[in-house]
């Protein structure tokens, strides 16, 4: 299968545009916010997000027989796997090997396969599906259009959309409706996707018109109610956690306090302003010839944070091949660090997410990315009518820098911050890819939003054993071994014993009153077992972690201390509802990210057959409530004691194909050593 790309610009003409500093100056002066939506909209489920987790919770709506309303703030579905650029699938071995994953993304897995003739064509090394991000929205979308025939439900999409404000009730425990802004460009102005995010986000989240976009205001309401009751939910599948802050609902941000329960967190204390780190991908195509390669202006302010990272990654043919999403030519054979690969070959198309290159990891006040909640108080976006996102503009445009300084210093830097000078060749033989038939679908190249590991995590419900509200914390899921001396040596004496008990399973009461000493209880060798479990994962606990100093670019600055502590393999692990269901209000879901996990497990529960998994649990639970006339709370409500509705509604999961358990999973199986 062959394929050419139109590249509308090249970096040069890019920076020579200056696309990345504002073209146009919004007229936002003097507007004021219009009093009536232009229309109102009937949903059953309003899905906020149209990543890999909002999708599946609209395909299983749809399966379902329900009005779906599903918004996006890109004009492309799938998030990671295409507005997002990480169309490289992180899936393990053994779930892979086994095929055992929910029903939307099996199928979205062969349709990938039936696109191209194969899984692969990009060829990559990293997974074992790497493929352009501009197919996976058109996959995506017709796999909508199936379901919406078959289920008979009725799918309204609406792209280029943010959530403004919400209406809840007076008790506070419902929403009952949302108001909406959609933007397009008007007639002679640039078309969508010309700017970057930077560039036009603010602009997004204002009610009045401007120069580059016209506006639609939208009022998302029940399709019915029943007395006083909408009968809907609103499911939060946004990327970083939008409508949890705007609802503000409790959630946590960044690092948890170190405790028995997440006892490798590099913090005593919390701390909102260090999540993970967020990058802007890029493509980027082998050529027969050398290119011309343009300096961008801000690379100096950039360049001395550039890195292969490890001697054992320091070939460039090794970080082109990595995430190669398109190969139309088969390469050389080759072999560096112990990895066997294809080298690179002229027409490739590499995306780049690199740790030590286009990641950019703020992470102090000054900088981060993510408001936390006294922010959002202090810039006025908790206010009625004054939600922008919840983003600082500034690290998103620094971000954009970043990521085209990366692409210079691949091709033309000589420098390595970590590994020294003699290390970094130039690679003239590449061009960076642009335009709006290019695989992002940018005029600037870069995705068309940065690809989140981590937004705000709800605190669930308080539930037995959690009165504080429920997460899912490390030791849930981690293989750590926990009799590494840095636990009993760092952690308080009372802090070991609780760690070591909650580990030992029927041992534990035994720990605690001293009958049996830490160090010789036996641990389980799983993962928690969650009785109300509603989907599943399997992933490393994977840390991009911030940096110490502002900037993070900062010459010499150097990652977090202690962050990749909680970092390794983890077992298979389940998604519990009572971490989708938030504290105060009652017909909200939370999919993807934002589910409540801690800092470290959130490490492991942000890849893309998770984010499937929870969609498909959040638009499998809404259409069952609404079915059976029952809040989502009300079937945990009684945890541990039997649940008889619960049980209906995990049966009604895997019956459609979606699995809420691994495989032998029992409390009396503890040998998950086999699941890599």
């Amino acid at each position: 299968m062959k394929r050419r790309h139109k590249v509308a610009y090249s970096l040069t003409s890019l920076i020579s545009l200056n696309i990345i500093s504002s073209l146009v100056a919004p007229d936002w002066a003097n507007a004021t916010p219009p009093r009536t939506p232009d229309k109102s909209v009937n949903c059953e489920i309003l899905v906020v997000g149209g990543g890999l987790s909002g999708v599946a919770t609209a395909y299983e709506g749809l399966l379902a027989g329900r009005t779906v309303c599903l918004t996006e703030i890109t004009d492309w579905l799938g998030g990671q796997i295409s507005a997002q650029g990480t169309s490289a699938l992180d899936e393990r071995p053994t779930q892979r090997s086994r095929q055992f994953y929910s029903r939307g993304y099996l199928e979205l897995r062969n349709r990938i396969e039936r696109k191209y003739g194969k899984l692969n064509p990009g060829n990559c090394w990293v997974s074992d599906s790497c493929f352009l991000p501009r197919d996976a929205h058109t996959i995506l979308a017709q796999m909508l259009k199936d379901a919406e025939k078959q289920g008979k439900g009725k799918l309204q999409w609406f792209p280029n959309t943010v959530i403004k404000d919400l209406e809840i009730a007076a008790n506070g425990k419902i929403i009952n409706s949302a108001i909406a802004i959609q933007h397009q460009p008007p007639k002679g102005a640039p078309p969508l996707n010309t700017f970057t995010l930077s560039q036009s986000i603010e602009d997004a989240y204002r009610y009045e018109n401007s120069s580059r976009f016209t506006k639609t205001i939208l009022r998302f309401i029940p399709k019915e109610t029943k007395g006083d009751t909408p009968k809907w939910y609103v499911v939060d599948a946004s990327e970083t956690g939008e409508i949890i802050a705007l609802a503000d609902v409790p959630y946590r941000l960044g690092i948890d306090a170190r405790s028995y329960l997440e006892p490798s967190a590099s913090s005593a204390t919390n701390d909102p302003y260090c999540p993970q780190g967020f990058t802007y991908t890029f493509g980027m195509e082998a050529t027969k010839e050398p290119q011309p390669q343009t300096m961008p202006p801000f690379y100096l302010q950039y360049a001395p944070y550039f890195s292969y990272e490890l001697t054992r990654l320091a070939n460039f043919d090794l970080v082109f091949t990595y995430r190669r999403i398109w190969s139309p030519n088969k390469g050389k054979p080759a072999k560096f660090g112990g990895v066997n690969f294809d080298a690179a070959a002229p027409g490739d198309i590499s995306m780049q997410n690199w740790t030590w290159g286009n990641d950019y990891r703020p992470g102090t006040a000054k900088d981060n990315l993510i408001y936390s909640r006294q922010q959002l108080q202090g810039t006025g976006q908790l206010k009625p009518g004054g939600w922008m996102g919840g983003l600082r503009t500034e690290s998103l445009r620094k971000a954009e820098e970043n990521a085209l300084s990366y692409y210079y210093w691949l091709v033309a830097g000589t420098t390595d911050s970590q590994l020294g000078e003699g290390v970094k060749k130039q690679q003239t033989n590449n061009r960076f890819v642009s335009g709006l038939k290019s695989p992002m679908g940018t005029v600037h190249g870069l995705s068309k939003y940065p690809y989140m590991r981590e937004g705000r995590r709800i605190i669930g419900r308080p539930s037995w054993g959690q009165s504080g509200g429920f997460t899912i914390w490390e030791i849930d899921i981690s293989r750590r071994n926990y009799n590494d001396e840095y636990y009993s040596k760092t952690l308080p004496a009372d802090m070991y014993r609780h760690l070591k008990a909650a580990l030992a399973g029927l041992e534990a009461t035994s720990v605690i009153a001293g009958k049996v000493s830490p160090d010789k209880a036996m641990r389980r060798t799983r993962s928690t077992i969650f009785p109300d479990a509603v989907g599943i994962g399997h992933y490393a606990i994977d840390f991009h972690p911030c940096m110490v100093n502002s900037p993070p670019e900062a010459p010499g600055n150097i990652e977090r201390p202690g962050e990749r502590r909680g970092a390794g393999l983890a077992y298979p692990f389940q998604i519990a509802l009572r971490a989708m269901i938030p504290q105060k209000i009652d017909n909200l879901l939370v999919g993807g990210k934002s589910i409540g996990t801690s800092h470290i497990a959130a490490a492991a529960y942000r890849v893309h057959s998770f984010e499937w998994s929870a969609g498909a649990a959040a638009g499998t639970v809404a259409s069952f409530a609404i079915k059976n006339a029952i809040a989502p709370y009300q079937l945990v409500d009684d945890l541990p004691k039997q649940e008889p509705q619960l049980e209906a509604l995990k049966r009604l999961l895997q019956q459609n194909g979606n699995p809420t358990a691994f495989p032998d999973t029992s409390i009396f199986n503890e040998n998950w050593d086999n699941w890599r």
